[in-house]
């Protein structure tokens, strides 16, 4: 059986955050300043996964 993806070359991936195209020294962000603003929304909680409303957080 032969994988058909490994035939096609890769499309090139861009930056979440600003659509350029992504550097390998900062993948998957295309520069220092876009992988900065995605930590940030991270840390600022613009950016939250989603729990059910039965998780209870530990009391400790």
């Amino acid at each position: 059986m032969t994988d058909q993806a490994g035939n096609r070359p890769a499309a090139p991936r861009t930056c979440p955050i600003c659509g350029k195209p992504a550097e390998q020294a900062f993948r998957p962000f295309c520069s220092p300043r876009c992988r900065d603003v995605d930590l940030n929304r991270w840390l600022t909680g613009r950016y939250v996964v989603p729990g059910r409303e039965d998780d209870v957080e530990d009391e400790e």
